[in-house]
């Protein structure tokens, strides 16, 4: 059994025990029970990918209403629940032999990778946010870029440009540093909004559109953000629509005094990050966020991230609630959650435990509040504690 570093809550089962003492998991295997499977585009090669026959699942029939149509993803087995979590973990230490005493933040970086999201690191000089970045990119054997924000950066340093070949007599296209699999943003905020909003089309559609050509970005594609929040000369503040698209806001705050002192011992006898090593590839990351596609999340889960969602729009204290883009980055973040847990379906405490660092950065405070000392996260806190949590999956 892997160490469930993420934590196992119960364990999972096969077949109909899988659902049996969970309504979650039963209501949501009551809407993809007696549908043919077929695999999800890209997976069929897929480590991860596992044929399941009608007659392992659960002899649950399909309400009409509950059909859409869409080809139906096999159901994750335990082996493959086992081989997420033991690679999940295998990134987390390996980034904590580097960042000491931060376990909660590393797992929300690995969260965030696995789910396909982006992240923006805001902390205080010095505590270790670029370093946390580098070393997330160090654990996996793919293109890392590093690009550093400052007001004289263009959009064509960070996307590429055309350019014409003399020899050739035609124009070609050199990629940016965007281009890379994984690329820090180091002190986001110190470019100017022009050059910013270059990373709109990158990070939402996974694209850059230079001269009317579109070029893709070959996946797996994530993008780290550093910004410090207490130096406002001479930066830029990220508009919402930018901050919107990034999956999680983390902040890695100041280290115990134990975890300072390993700290200092570490950093002025040797350099860990030199020593850290790649644990998997682009490929293995791949189907691993190919297999988080497949964890099922219950009819009354979706109702309860809808309903967190339209909370955040009648609170007095936020001018600018949380979009339909805040629910899907939350759900797809808690199913990951959930498949390093154990779990092929997903519980309402991996949205409650994710809530905070996924939607706190997307809402913006009314002045009154501001003024009163109310910060976004404190509102998500309460919310979380006003919003009724379902009971049942149905």
């Amino acid at each position: 059994m892997p160490d469930w570093f993420f934590g196992r809550p119960k364990t999972a089962g096969s077949g109909d025990d899988a659902y049996r003492g969970d309504p979650f998991a039963a209501a949501d295997a009551a809407e993809t029970a007696g549908l043919e499977t077929a695999p999800i585009p890209g997976q069929e090669e897929s480590s991860y990918s596992q044929p399941v026959h009608p007659a392992d699942r659960p002899a649950v029939r399909v309400s009409p209403a509950h059909s859409t149509g869409a080809p139906v993803a096999p159901v994750l087995q335990d082996d493959e629940m086992m081989e997420v979590a033991q690679r999940a973990a295998q990134i987390a230490a390996a980034i904590g032999s580097v960042i000491l005493g931060k376990e909660e933040v590393i797992r929300a970086c690995v969260v965030a990778l696995l789910a396909g999201g982006h992240l923006i690191i805001e902390d205080f000089p010095g505590v270790g946010k670029t370093l946390l970045a580098k070393s997330l990119a160090k654990t996996i054997d793919c293109r890392f870029a590093r690009v550093q924000f400052t007001p004289d950066l263009l959009p064509g340093d960070v996307t590429g440009v055309t350019v014409f070949n003399q020899k050739s007599g035609e124009f070609e296209f050199r990629p940016g540093p965007i281009f890379a699999n994984i690329v820090l943003a180091d002190e986001i905020n110190r470019a100017s909004p022009k050059t910013q909003s270059s990373l709109l089309e990158c990070m939402e559609e996974r694209q850059a559109t230079i001269d009317s050509v579109t070029h893709l970005i070959d996946p797996p594609f994530m993008v780290i953000a550093t910004q410090n929040p207490i130096e406002y000369e001479g930066t830029y503040p990220l508009p919402e629509a930018q901050l919107d698209r990034f999956m999680m806001r983390l902040s890695l705050g100041y280290p115990s005094a134990e975890a300072e002192e390993n700290i200092i011992h570490e950093q002025t006898s040797h350099n860990p990050l030199s020593e850290l090593r790649p644990v998997l590839d682009g490929a293995e990351v791949l189907a691993m966020t190919q297999a988080v596609a497949r964890v099922r999340v219950a009819p009354a889960l979706r109702r309860y991230v809808v309903d967190l969602l339209a909370a955040t729009r009648e609170q007095r204290e936020i001018y600018l609630g949380a979009s339909p883009r805040a629910g899907i980055a939350l759900t797809r973040a808690a199913k990951a959650l959930a498949l390093l847990r154990g779990r092929d379906f997903v519980v309402p405490k991996d949205v409650k435990d994710l809530a905070v660092r996924v939607l706190a950065h997307r809402l913006m405070l009314s002045p009154d509040a501001k003024v009163h000392g109310v910060s976004a996260e404190n509102v998500v806190a309460r919310l979380l504690e006003a919003v009724p949590v379902p009971q049942t999956g149905g």
